[in-house]
């Protein structure tokens, strides 16, 4: 059977969680024999860092225009196929032919509950839509399924699987840490928007005796002013977007992750800290308690009290290596390769019904 896959993340970031997703498993189903493959590309993803890793064949590439791509975004892609054929989207399109069965990934409803009203008005119209006219739905957690449901309370259940993100196997524990100056740091990744709690992270630290180390995009003047004032320049610093490999360094050697996030579709980071044998500070809500694993344990609520509470337990040997070994085991759940294969099945599964 014949799967098109719409490549359009690739031209709509240059980076990002549902990139990493998506080259992911291409690199896998791109190679496989199983299915006839397809690809629609638009000219910017050669700026995506996550789409140059593939070595799709050109044969195999549907080349768009990128002209008004802006617009053409929002609107299904013309098709013309006169078989049955799989149509996967990696951001919330679907196809109008009368041959395509549609599959839409949901990853959160981030837009929902924290973007402006304009942002939030168009995303939602868009994913609403692809969602109504998917047949199958896939959510990268139930917690996710559960906000579909409550948001778009009409969609049938029945056509809803769960596949989780998965993490890559570069994330492991090192014999010896490799930045033993950050032994009593901890660390803050990813975007610092406001339900990431970041300021929360600051005050925290502030009233402690840990620095702090950033990784991700360049701080903001507004946010150097603010780290300056209540750390001082001596106490944190920041590596700008590191690759896999330098961040598991990272986890290796920082004392903790705080990740206290107060709404995740997944919480990608969580996983790759527990396969690098790092303790996770991270709130009770949205997917953390689903995705962090039985037994870890997890904050209460935003207070220095609650911080400072998991802190202590972090800073007793006999139950840092118990919360590491729960992470351990926790993380060995998630791989790239379990998710690619869960794809595989229900790809498999459509093609079984279309031939009966």
């Amino acid at each position: 059977m014949k799967i098109i896959f719409d490549n359009i993340i690739f031209s709509l970031q240059k980076s990002g969680g549902i990139s990493i997703l998506w080259q992911n498993l291409l690199s896998k189903i791109s190679e496989t024999k199983e299915f006839k493959t397809e690809f629609i590309e638009y000219p910017y993803s050669i700026n995506n860092i996550f789409s140059r890793q593939l070595k799709i064949p050109i044969d195999k590439i549907d080349f768009r225009s990128g002209r008004i791509l802006s617009i053409k975004r929002y609107f299904p892609p013309k098709i013309k196929c006169t078989e049955p054929f799989i149509f996967h989207s990696s951001y919330y399109r679907t196809s109008n032919s009368s041959k395509a069965i549609n599959i839409t990934t949901v990853h959160d409803f981030t837009y929902e509950k924290y973007f402006p009203f304009l942002k939030r008005i168009i995303h939602s119209w868009q994913k609403f839509k692809a969602i109504r006219k998917s047949d199958y739905i896939v959510c990268i957690s139930e917690n996710t399924k559960s906000d579909l449901l409550n948001y778009i309370p009409d969609i049938d259940s029945n056509k809803i699987r769960i596949i989780y993100n998965g993490v890559s196997s570069d994330y492991c524990p090192l014999s010896q840490k490799p930045y033993p100056n950050l032994s009593n740091s901890i660390l803050f990744i990813g975007s610092r928007v406001d339900y990431k709690n970041f300021d929360y992270t600051i005050e925290c630290i502030q009233q402690s005796s840990f620095n702090l180390v950033i990784c991700g995009n360049r701080l903001s003047n507004e946010e150097q002013i603010k780290l300056d004032t209540k750390l001082g320049p001596d106490r944190y610093q920041v590596v700008e977007n590191p690759d896999n490999h330098e961040l598991n360094k990272i986890y290796n050697s920082v004392f903790c992750l705080s990740y206290p996030s107060s709404y995740e579709g997944f919480g990608i980071p969580v996983i790759e800290a527990q396969k690098a044998g790092c303790p996770v500070i991270a709130l009770n809500k949205s997917s953390i308690p689903e995705i962090i694993g039985n037994g870890y344990p997890m904050l209460r609520d935003l207070t220095q009290a609650e911080f400072n509470r998991i802190i202590n337990q972090f800073k007793n040997p006999d139950i840092r290596n118990k919360i590491i070994s729960l992470g351990y085991q926790n993380s060995s759940k998630f791989s790239w390769e379990k998710m690619i294969q869960e794809y595989t099945d229900l790809y498999l599964e459509i093609s079984s019904l279309i031939k009966q």
